[in-house]
């Protein structure tokens, strides 16, 4: 008899890696449709989290539709907001609570699928997700959990770290454990389709960061740098083809989705840099897109970090044929994004005070180059 795992690929089939222990990714145009028979292999009370665009897009009713299809019971939270809040992790929380979920399915952002991971660990280990901003805080089992990204940015998918914002002081809480990373994630480019162009350009942007980050952060390796320059690749294909080009087709789409989840597995093995710590202030402060936020500061710090040899050299090895930074600038040129913080009603006078918060940080410690407060001002003039 033939052995299965050496016959050929189905035709629909286009690829497969681990991104974390037991985790597996599913990347192919219609895997969507997959969704019901790998929920069925992981519970029977679904909790379905997303948000109204996705919604209105006619994404969450599709895959409502498959997990019933399947004979699973369902629950939809489809009330996500950007940059979600401790407070929106405990209403999700109850929702699940009174549902009894023994499976979450995060469809959407970067929004939703932490929103899925946050409630999670409140579901499971009880407490405030305060308790687990840190690595490693869940001392309990945690509910599976399958990941669908509709965007080509945060790769969350590929992350065991759920992003949450603190309601009152608005600081970003990195909460991750193993026990968090999604056991599936389904990357299906036609879900990215209906994005809006500049929803498109500033995710990819924001997973080109990551990519860029976490390739000369302090905790990178050689096997996770593998992955960030994997995912800067497939990254340029979707840049190049989207704005150099016009282009942008389910090709290019899965480019940039793949990208993104290939920067999500080399965050997970190592860090990021200066160009979230700066990011985040702007955001938390000005309402400024997080892409957008991390694109406009990230040519100012690649500069300033190319005087460290290390550094230095993986920016060869991603820009082989010029300067990285300028590399950078021209497609942020390209993309229309506003590149100065003047325009973004900024103003100057606080930038000392944004340059203390970026120092605080969690993402800044591991830039190559150890940043104060006074060096994070300078980064922000530089682009003001």
């Amino acid at each position: 008899m033939e052995n299965p795992d050496l016959a050929p690929p189905p035709s629909d089939f286009v690829g497969r890696f681990a991104h974390a222990p037991n985790g597996l990714v599913i990347q192919g145009a219609g895997v969507l449709r997959r969704l019901g028979s790998e929920a069925r292999a992981h519970g029977r009370r679904v909790l379905l989290i997303t948000d109204p665009g996705v919604r209105e897009a006619g994404h969450a009713g599709r895959a409502l539709q498959i997990l019933k299809d399947a004979g699973l019971q369902v629950e939809l939270f489809d009330e996500v907001e950007e940059n979600p809040t401790d407070e929106l992790v405990e209403r999700v929380t109850e929702v699940a609570r009174r549902a009894e979920t023994d499976l979450f399915v995060g469809l959407g952002g970067g929004s939703s699928l932490d929103t899925a991971k946050g409630a999670n660990f409140l579901l499971t280990n009880g407490g405030r997700i305060h308790d687990y901003w840190g690595t490693g805080k869940a001392k309990k089992a945690m509910r599976p959990f399958i990941a669908v990204p509709t965007t080509t940015g945060t790769g969350s998918e590929c992350q065991s770290f759920a992003l949450i914002s603190d309601r009152e002081t608005h600081v970003k809480m990195a909460c991750g454990d193993p026990k968090a990373a999604a056991q599936v994630v389904l990357l299906d480019p036609e879900l990215t389709l209906s994005q809006p162009e500049s929803v498109f350009l500033v995710t990819l942007v924001d997973a080109l960061s990551h990519a860029v980050e976490s390739a000369v952060s302090t905790k990178a390796s050689e096997i996770s740098r593998a992955y960030s320059y994997a995912a800067f690749r497939a990254l340029e294909k979707a840049l190049v083809a989207c704005l150099e080009e016009g282009r942008r087709d389910l090709a290019s789409l899965a480019q940039a989705q793949l990208g993104a989840a290939l920067a999500g597995v080399a965050i997970e093995n190592s860090m990021l840099g200066a160009a979230h710590a700066t990011a985040n202030p702007l955001t938390a402060n000005y309402g400024i897109v997080h892409g957008h936020a991390v694109g406009l500061m990230l040519p100012a710090v690649v500069r300033r970090n190319a005087a460290e040899e290390t550094a230095a050299e993986v920016y060869r090895t991603l820009a082989p044929s010029g300067d990285l930074g300028e590399r950078l600038d021209g497609w942020l040129g390209q993309t229309g994004l506003e590149r100065r913080l003047r325009n973004l009603r900024v103003p100057e006078s606080d930038l000392p005070r944004l340059a203390e918060q970026a120092s605080e940080q969690w993402t800044g410690k591991f830039n190559p180059l150890p940043l104060k407060a006074e060096d994070f001002e300078s980064l922000y003039r530089l682009v003001y």
